[in-house]
């Protein structure tokens, strides 16, 4: 790794990564669009062919143009006017130029116009009623084969670019597994397929393949072993691409992601990447004093992360440490954070600056010869603090609730860590409750008006100080509003669970929801499907592979009363999608059930379901927050689940 220097960083990448300005709503998909890996060969063709036409016209009507120039090299010698449809879009700046109507675009006499936008056949007939003797070229020249499309009659439908990134790697000593269900077919989709691409660690093509999706909810497994037998591959340690064809319902790619090894000292579980990149993740810990942190980044685009394109600063702090590598186009990197700033001690921890160049990721921590991952979560650079949450009054009750498991304290000890999630989040009041199984509220300590560089670690053992739990429960972090009035909805932490005999450590991250109030404020609470008020669940456990035992822990947070018990279905499912047997478990309001699927399910019936099985946890009465993991009595994994 080249040496790391204080000072100047590159710009970020100048990409719109979410769009919505109630004119026109494309959500993430746009740069999906321009930067999919089948798109960018012929985007760099596109923008070679207008660089030799320059100076040319740009009629530009949804804004796409700034995210083509960043990715493939367009400049503003290249552009001699940009044009577009919306009165209120004119006299802006891009690449330079001042945007015009194109009203005026008849008048430029340009030989060659490029209309910035998919779908653009009709546009382009309309502008040769206008200018005839141009010639018109469109971002339809980049677009994936049709019949891999969900809605062919809109491109940018986000259905389109159902598409993730996975970290996948297989080494001497570590392995991966992406697993999911074919959700899907929940919603109709019939003829589904995922396309995968597996990028090397220098951003080259391992391996590119189609896969049938199984029937309605049948389960999906990547498993990087398969992968390397099936292709013949050597090592490696890269980014898969997933991109799930033909689907309806959910635009996401949600899975789950096991790590593994060929003995018990590498074990943990994680999940999904944000399937956008962003300027900022946050909830980077530092090393604790013994072990290695190494982030995970995976460039998500088809152009180079610049030398000092990537930074790191601790939380709260004034000065940032640059990356100095270039990284190839859709290759991953492996940071070690703590030669870049060597001086930083857990539990202080770091900001990453990531200029929009990958999706959330991943960081590997490496201690006593055990190895876990977990990973980073967004930072929001356009939350300011809100007043009205702190006067949401008895309707919401609690409120805000980041619920966290207790999971049985004779074997692991558990400790939390605040992580500010939000640049505008300077100082936070913060309260941390313990609740035992039951939902009774055992310790209550307000942690203060926490300043965003702070070292509140919270050990739930000193915490308890000889209170009785009774085995499992779980803990809730609030907003303390005696001790300031600053809140954002963004209430986020680290939980940290460390095994007392063997030393294992595994750790999630997650933020806080408003839980089962039937008044909504804004979009809390939140359904795993449809509107708010968020009273159901559906949540997907993946059945691990002997001889682990798969264990679950779901929370029924409520900020106010709702339902005195649960009634939540276990569904057995098979790898076929079909349902193998259900059990009910009745959890009480605001408390938490630890299980395990063998004491629910005997051998029996967990023979009959297969391998790749899976329960769906569903519940139409309440929304559990859940979490799941893997044990093998030598080391176990733990990490919040996914719903959909």
């Amino acid at each position: 790794m080249a040496q790391s220097k204080k000072g100047a960083r590159a710009s970020g990448l100048a990409i719109e990564t979410f769009r919505h300005d109630g004119a026109r709503h494309f959500g993430t998909t746009p740069f999906k669009a321009l930067g999919h890996p089948l798109a960018a060969p012929k985007g760099r063709d596109l923008a070679k062919t207008l660089r030799k036409r320059a100076p040319i016209a740009v009629f530009d009507p949804d804004g796409l143009l700034a995210s083509f120039a960043a990715f493939y090299g367009l400049g503003s010698d290249d552009v001699g006017g940009v044009y577009v449809q919306r009165r209120e879009d004119t006299g802006k700046k891009i690449l330079g130029r001042t945007t015009q109507s194109v009203h005026t675009l008849p008048w430029s006499k340009a030989r060659t116009v490029l209309v910035a936008a998919f779908d653009a056949k009709r546009t382009i007939e309309q502008l040769r009623a206008v200018l005839p003797k141009a010639t018109y070229f469109s971002f339809d020249d980049l677009r994936i084969p049709t019949e891999w499309l969900s809605n062919k009659r809109q491109y940018l439908d986000g259905r389109n670019f159902a598409t993730n990134f996975a970290f996948l790697r297989d080494e001497p000593g570590h392995h991966t597994a992406v697993r999911t269900a074919n959700y899907w077919g929940g919603y109709g989709a019939t003829d589904a397929e995922m396309w995968l691409c597996l990028f090397g660690a220098n951003g080259d093509v391992l391996a590119e393949w189609t896969e049938k999706l199984p029937t309605a909810g049948g389960t999906i497994v990547i498993d990087s072993r398969a992968v390397r037998e099936r292709f013949g591959l050597g090592p490696f340690a890269g980014s898969l691409f997933l991109h799930a064809l033909r689907i309806l319902g959910h635009d996401i790619v949600k899975y789950a992601l096991d790590t593994y090894g060929d003995d018990d000292t590498v074990l943990s579980a994680t999940h999904d990447a944000n399937a956008w990149p962003a300027d900022l993740y946050a909830g980077l810990p530092a090393p604790a004093l013994g072990e290695r942190v190494v982030l995970w980044v995976q460039n998500s685009h088809p152009i180079p992360i610049p030398a000092r394109g990537i930074s790191f600063g601790i939380m709260g702090g004034s000065s940032t440490v640059a990356y100095d590598e270039e990284v190839p186009p859709f290759a991953t990197r492996a940071i070690d954070v703590g030669a870049l700033l060597p001086k930083v001690r857990w539990p202080q921890q770091l900001e990453i600056h990531a200029g929009r160049y990958f999706v959330r990721p991943r960081y590997e921590i490496e201690r006593n010869g055990r190895s876990r991952i977990a990973h980073a979560n967004v930072e929001r650079t356009d939350l300011k603090p809100d007043a009205t949450i702190a006067k949401l009054g008895p309707e919401f009750g609690k409120g805000f609730i980041l619920p966290f498991p207790l999971p049985p304290l004779g074997r692991y000890r558990t400790t939390l860590l605040p992580t500010p999630m939000a640049t505008g989040q300077k100082n936070t009041p913060i309260a941390v409750a313990i609740l035992d199984k039951r939902g009774k509220e055992v310790v209550r300590r307000s942690l203060g008006n926490v300043p965003r560089r702070h070292e509140t670690l919270v050990d739930i053992d000193a915490l308890l100080d000889g209170a009785k739990l009774g085995g499992f429960g779980h803990a809730e972090l609030t907003y303390d509003f005696r001790k300031g009035s600053a809140a954002d909805g963004w209430l986020h932490g680290i939980a940290r669970f460390e095994d007392r005999q063997t030393g294992h450590v595994a750790e999630t991250s997650f933020g806080a929801h408003i839980f089962n109030t039937l008044a909504v404020y804004k979009d809390e609470p939140q359904s795993y499907s449809g509107p708010p008020p968020g009273l159901s669940t559906r949540l997907f456990l993946r059945v691990g592979p002997a001889p682990a035992e798969t264990f679950c822990h779901l929370i029924y947070a409520a900020s106010l009363p709702w339902r005195p018990k649960s009634e939540t279905a276990l569904v057995l499912t098979g790898a076929d999608g079909k349902e193998v047997a259900t059990e009910t478990v009745r959890i009480p309001c605001g408390g938490s059930l630890f299980w395990q699927v063998r004491d629910v399910f005997d051998a029996a019936t967990r023979a009959k379901a297969g391998p790749n099985s899976y329960v769906l946890v569903r519940d139409p009465t309440c929304r559990l927050f859940g979490f799941h993991g893997l044990d093998t009595g030598a080391a176990f994994s733990l990490d919040h689940m996914f719903g959909f």
